[in-house]
């Protein structure tokens, strides 16, 4: 995989437009950071393609926040504490309040005719 500018892509744009559909990658970079990866797709895959790099993304998502439970020690947390975390998250949103009671059924529907 080679890596190009943007400013060497606006300006050799049709030299890196044929390298990419002959099968080359690049990784464009702005500032040396990089920001997109050029690669040639048929249109038949692209969907399958983007599917494979969202679920990538979605991996590595997923490490990330295993890695921060484990460093905080909120990976070794019982359901009773996880959710209790939930509550206090709640009551802190609602301003401290109590949680609202649960609403009271209503009463059934009497079998007699409405009144005039």
């Amino acid at each position: 995989m080679d890596y190009v500018t943007v400013r060497e892509l606006r300006e050799k744009s049709g030299e890196i437009w044929q390298r990419v559909e002959d099968g080359e990658e690049f990784v464009v970079t702005r500032n040396g950071k990089p920001i997109a990866l050029l690669v040639h797709t048929a249109p038949a895959e692209v969907e399958a393609r983007l599917r494979a790099l969202r679920l990538g993304r979605l991996g590595s998502l997923v490490a990330t926040i295993q890695t921060d439970a484990q460093a905080s020690g909120a990976s070794t947390l019982t359901e009773e504490q996880i959710q209790a975390e939930i509550n206090a998250a709640r009551r802190e949103r609602r301003g401290g309040q109590a949680p609202a009671p649960a609403m009271a059924a209503e009463p059934p529907a009497k079998p007699y005719a409405r009144r005039r």
